[in-house]
């Protein structure tokens, strides 16, 4: 689920936050460091179970509506499209997905149930509920497709969502959009024959992502000083105190990955640490950040400072 530079931006978060607090525990930190990614995980399971809890209130919903005692005709045999929907079922009996919520201890919903019942009540009352509801027969793609058009239009962009989050843990806002967008490529890709066995998604890619992040965040802290010094006289019309602290680390963890991670690219470094100064940073940031990026780098290479391996590299 995590991209190499959604681990950027978190190491860069966890640099920043080391500085400010002057804490001088790197094992702390590693940790908090490791936390902040793992909670985010905990936010794409958190996402993912509100979708089959949405189920369980229109169930309830529906069984309240045929206790009554005049009740219509329609409530005495209601349509249960909606409720009997494959993509729930799919989810209610995915293994991997279930032992997940359990390992992590996903279990928001059952406390927290007035928000479920708010993102309900904005779906029944959605054209989208309405036009999926007009008929009782349905196929796995529609259903698929019907819940993908929920989770983009209803719940994504649900304000009253957004401020729950925010209140139960602040990082989430930052992670929201990537959160959401692994979140929609899970559910493309659920098929009705294989769905109930397909593996969730996974924090990290691979073993070496982790590791990427744990070193990533060990060499530029620890050769801090050295970083530092890389960096004199190749900013010559800014003073120290006018570089955004931001600038500083992304700076920074940008010569580590030049002269300490021998199989990354310097234009995919280069790229990568512009496009997180766009976001996090100044306006003019970016700009300031190519230019140092790009004399160091052709100074490295002048020097054969630059060790990397493998083709096209340079």
């Amino acid at each position: 689920m995590l991209t190499r530079r959604h681990i950027r931006v978190k190491v860069m978060q966890s640099l920043y936050a080391f500085n400010q607090s002057q804490n001088d525990n790197l094992a702390t930190e590693e940790k908090f460091l490791l936390k902040s990614m793992q909670e985010m995980y905990d936010l794409f399971l958190l996402q993912i179970s509100l979708i089959t809890e949405i189920r369980e209130h229109a169930e309830t919903f529906l069984e309240k509506s045929q206790q009554k005692h005049l009740a219509t005709s329609e409530e005495k045999d209601p349509n249960r499209k909606f409720i009997d929907n494959k993509v729930f079922e799919i989810l209610k009996e995915n293994e991997s997905f279930q032992n997940a919520l359990e390992k992590h201890k996903v279990n928001n919903w059952k406390q927290d149930d007035e928000y479920v019942a708010i993102i309900w009540n904005e779906v029944r009352n959605s054209v989208l509920y309405q036009e999926y509801m007009e008929t009782r027969e349905t196929s796995f793609k529609e259903d698929k497709n019907f819940i993908i058009a929920i989770f983009k239009e209803i719940i994504a962009p649900n304000d009253k969502l957004y401020e729950y989050l925010e209140d139960r843990k602040l990082t989430w806002v930052d992670d929201l959009p990537l959160v959401n967008t692994a979140i929609l490529k899970f559910l493309q890709k659920l098929k009705e024959s294989t769905g109930k066995e397909k593996r969730i998604t996974q924090l990290f890619k691979n073993e070496e992502d982790k590791e990427f992040a744990i070193k990533l965040f060990r060499k530029t802290y620890l050769n801090d000083e050295d970083l530092s010094k890389e960096m004199l006289g190749k900013t010559p019309n800014w003073d120290k105190d006018r570089i955004a602290e931001v600038d500083m680390v992304l700076i920074k963890m940008a010569i580590c990955e030049f002269l300490k991670f021998t199989s990354i690219p310097v234009k995919v470094t280069i790229n990568e640490y512009l496009e997180i100064a766009k976001e996090y940073s100044t306006p003019k940031s970016s700009i300031f950040i190519n230019g140092v990026l790009d004399k160091l780098s052709k100074e490295y290479q002048a020097d054969d400072k630059l060790n990397k391996t493998g083709r096209g590299l340079m």
